[in-house]
């Protein structure tokens, strides 16, 4: 039987706050430019949340490349260099684990431009009007 690695209480302080230190050392790597990378040169990635298991052996890593674009090709470059990722937060702070990293695209963005969308959508206007008055 398979071991979920993600609590349905949600993630501890301790996961919490180790994620916040990857998020904060990846996004200052990946601005310096550290990573060469032909798919990662003059490429600007935000890094919007890091999820850490509850052992802290692996980090999910939620990134997009500025206005979305080669999201695939700018993931799979990052998947490509981990190593060197992990090498890099090795060297900027201290855990007794380095975690292994996942790079997945992050949706937040997209989830907002579409509720944006959809709530000025003429027929939510007309909805939220009415519940006013």
């Amino acid at each position: 039987m398979a071991k979920n690695t993600f609590s349905s209480a949600g993630p501890s302080q301790r996961q919490l706050r180790v994620g916040e230190l990857l998020r904060r050392s990846l996004a200052e790597t990946l601005a310096r430019g550290d990573i060469h990378d032909p798919d990662l040169a003059h490429v600007s990635v935000t890094v919007g949340e890091v999820r850490a298991t509850p052992d802290l052996r692996m980090a999910i890593v939620h990134v997009s490349p500025l206005g979305g674009i080669n999201a695939d090709v700018v993931i799979a470059a990052l998947n490509r260099n981990k190593h060197e990722l992990r090498r890099a937060i090795n060297k900027s702070i201290t855990l007794k684990y380095s975690p292994d990293l996942k790079f997945v695209y992050d949706q937040t963005f997209d989830q907002m431009d579409e509720t944006r969308r959809l709530l000025n959508q003429d027929s939510v206007k007309q909805d939220l009007t009415d519940d006013e008055g």
